[in-house]
């Protein structure tokens, strides 16, 4: 699975977020922490768009096809396939 490159962008230009990719046997985990913000992390998806809005930050992205699950727990993104 490939880290959408919204967040990548978003991560090149602010050091305090950072992107983990986890890969195992079953499972990717991308997770991407968007360090010390102002208010909480929070997320939405419509179809096939997540709109993350972190601090007075918002980023918006196309989930990943094969993507089974996108979360936000403790200010940590986390996409899993």
């Amino acid at each position: 699975m490939e880290t959408p490159p919204e967040l990548e962008a978003a991560a090149s230009e602010r050091e305090e977020i950072t992107i983990t990719k986890r890969e195992y046997d079953d499972e990717q985990i991308i997770a991407v922490d968007f360090g010390p913000v102002v208010g909480e992390v929070e997320l939405d998806v419509v179809d096939d768009t997540a709109i993350v809005v972190a601090g007075d930050r918002q980023l918006e992205f196309d989930v990943p096809p094969d993507a089974d699950d996108v979360t936000v727990n403790d200010g940590i993104l986390t996409i899993k396939n």
